[in-house]
C-alpha cells in the first residue's frame, strides 16, 4: 500500500513525487511511456540530442533571489541554483507587419518599448501591469474571466493588445481567440517580469536530477507501467489497475495525465465530455545548422510573430497547419557563463499551429510526405522575420501532433491540456486530486510548481 501513487513522470509528476518523499511517504510514480519528461523530455537521432518542445524556462529568476516561482521550487525540492544551471536569453522580440517590441527578462525593456511604439499607451500599460500585479494564483473566479474584455478595457490601441497577447497565448493558452484572465496573469509575469533562460544541455539536466533526487528518497519509478483504470468504491479511488492488469493500491492518486485523460481511467465514469477537450497542438520544426545563428545575423533568442494586425490563435480550418503566425527559437542565443554549456552545433527550433485530426488520419506514407512538406512550408513562413538560415542546414527533423500525442497521452495532442483548469486540483473523488497542465500552471517551471503545490496541499496535510 503506497501513501501516494502519482500518474505520469513529466515535470509536476516528479516534482510531487520528491516533494511528498521528503516527508517519508511512500510513493510510486507510473508512466505509460519508456521514458521519463512528458512533453518536456529529450530524444536522439542520427547521433544528436533532440529536446521535445523545449524553447525556454519560464519564470526564469537570478542566483540569490529568494521571490518568484523558481526560488520556491529549489526551496521546496532542496535543489541548489546551480542543480539547474539555467542561462538567461540574449533577448526577444514580438513582431507584427507594422510594430516590433522588444523584452529581456527585465521588465524595463517591455516598458521603454510600449513608450516607444505605442506612446499614448504609457499610462494605460502601467494600469494593466497593477492589475496584474494585484492577482492571486489561485483564484478560480479570475479563470472564469475574459482576458480580451480586460484588456480592451485597459489598452485603447488594438494593435498592442494582440502583441502582448501573441506571446502569453504561444507559451500557456489552451483555449482558441480568448484567453483567460486569471491564465493571463500568469504568463504575464512568467515571461515578461520572470523572463526566459535555458538549461546547460537541454532539459536532460533537469530530468536526469529530478530523478536522481527522487530516487535517492526512497521513490519508486515504474516506466512502461500504464494506467487503464482507477478502481472507485463510494467515491473513493481503492486501487490503479495497470495496462496488465496488475494491482496497485494507494491511499490517494495524484494524476498529471489530464483531466478528461483521468477521468477517463474511473471507473465510476462512463465517458468524460471530450468537447472539453484541448485543440491547441502544433507541428515543431527543427533546422540543425553549420554555425551558430548569430553568424548570419539572428541575435535573437526567441521571436513571436504574427504576419496581420489580427493574431490568429485557433486551429486550423481548411488545412494542416497555418503558418500565419509562430515562434521562432534559436536555443544558441542564451547567455552561457563557459563554452562547456553551448551548444555543439547552431540550432532554430520553428514552431506552427497543426490540425491534430488531419496528421492523425493519414497513412504513414502520407504522413512521411506530410513532414517534408510542412518543415518547409513552416521555415519559409518564418525567414520573414528572422536572417534565411536554409542554405547552411545539415541536418532537420520535425515532430507533429501524433509525436505529442506520444509523449503526453493528451487528446487531441493539445499541448497545453482543456482549456477549463481546476486551480485546487481536484476531482469528483474524495483521494484523487490533478497536478500538472490541467491544475492551472504551464512550462517546466509552473508544472513543478504544480505538483509541488497540490502535494502540499492534498497529500501532506492531515
Amino acid at each position: 500500500m503506497y501513501d501516494t501513487i502519482i500518474i505520469g513522470a513529466g515535470m509536476s509528476g516528479l516534482a510531487a513525487g520528491i516533494r511528498l518523499a521528503h516527508y517519508d511517504q511512500k510513493v510510486c510514480i507510473l508512466e505509460r511511456h519508456y521514458t521519463i519528461g512528458g512533453l518536456n523530455s529529450f530524444y536522439r537521432m542520427n547521433g544528436r540530442d533532440y529536446d521535445v518542445g523545449l524553447h525556454a524556462v519560464t519564470n526564469f529568476t537570478e542566483k540569490g533571489a529568494k521571490k518568484g516561482p523558481l526560488a520556491r521550487i529549489l526551496r521546496q525540492l532542496r535543489f541548489k541554483w546551480d542543480d539547474f544551471s539555467l542561462s538567461p536569453q540574449k533577448g526577444s522580440r514580438v513582431v507584427f507587419p507594422s510594430a516590433e517590441l522588444r523584452f529581456n527578462n527585465d521588465i524595463e525593456l517591455l516598458r521603454s518599448e510600449v513608450a516607444r511604439a505605442f506612446p499614448s499607451q504609457v499610462d494605460n500599460f502601467e494600469a494593466l501591469i497593477a492589475k496584474i500585479l494585484d492577482y492571486d494564483d489561485l483564484d478560480q473566479e479570475a479563470f472564469e474571466i475574459s482576458g480580451r474584455q480586460v484588456l480592451n478595457s485597459t489598452i485603447t490601441e488594438p494593435l498592442l493588445i494582440e502583441m502582448i497577447l501573441c506571446p502569453l497565448m504561444w507559451y500557456g493558452n489552451a483555449d482558441s481567440h480568448d484567453m483567460a484572465w486569471g491564465q493571463f496573469c500568469i504568463m504575464f509575469r512568467s515571461i515578461f517580469f520572470e523572463g526566459f533562460a535555458r538549461p546547460y544541455k537541454g532539459v536532460r539536466l533537469i530530468l536526469k536530477n529530478l530523478v536522481k533526487r527522487y530516487r535517492s528518497l526512497g521513490g519508486e519509478l515504474k516506466l512502461r507501467h500504464g494506467v487503464s483504470k482507477v478502481i472507485v468504491d463510494n467515491g473513493h479511488a481503492t486501487a490503479i489497475e495497470l495496462d496488465n492488469g496488475e494491482i496497485i493500491e494507494g491511499k490517494r492518486i495524484l494524476s498529471s495525465a489530464g483531466s478528461l485523460e483521468t477521468m477517463r481511467m474511473c471507473s465510476d465514469v462512463s465517458e468524460p465530455d471530450t468537447s472539453k477537450a484541448g485543440a491547441m497542438t502544433f507541428i515543431e520544426s527543427i533546422s540543425v545548422l553549420d554555425r551558430e545563428p548569430a553568424k548570419i545575423g539572428n541575435d535573437d533568442t526567441i521571436v513571436f510573430y504574427n504576419d496581420s494586425e489580427k493574431f490568429n490563435w485557433h486551429p486550423p480550418a481548411d488545412d494542416f497547419c497555418d503558418t500565419r503566425t509562430g515562434v521562432i527559437c534559436s536555443p544558441n542565443n542564451y547567455v552561457y557563463a563557459d563554452e562547456e554549456g553551448k551548444l555543439a552545433d547552431g540550432i532554430v527550433r520553428i514552431t506552427t499551429i497543426a490540425d491534430f485530426r488531419r496528421w492523425n488520419e493519414m497513412s504513414d506514407e502520407d504522413y512521411a510526405r506530410a513532414k517534408l512538406k510542412w518543415y518547409d512550408k513552416s521555415v519559409e513562413a518564418s525567414v520573414r522575420f528572422t536572417p534565411d538560415f536554409r542554405p547552411y542546414v545539415i541536418d532537420t527533423d520535425l515532430f507533429t501532433p501524433k509525436t505529442i500525442r506520444r509523449f503526453t497521452w493528451h487528446d487531441n495532442g493539445a499541448v497545453y491540456g482543456a482549456p477549463e483548469k481546476k486551480l485546487d486540483g481536484t476531482t469528483h473523488l474524495d483521494n484523487l486530486f490533478l497536478c500538472g497542465t490541467d491544475q492551472g500552471y504551464v512550462g517546466i517551471i509552473g508544472a513543478m510548481m504544480s505538483g509541488i503545490s497540490m502535494a502540499n496541499l492534498h497529500c501532506l496535510r492531515p
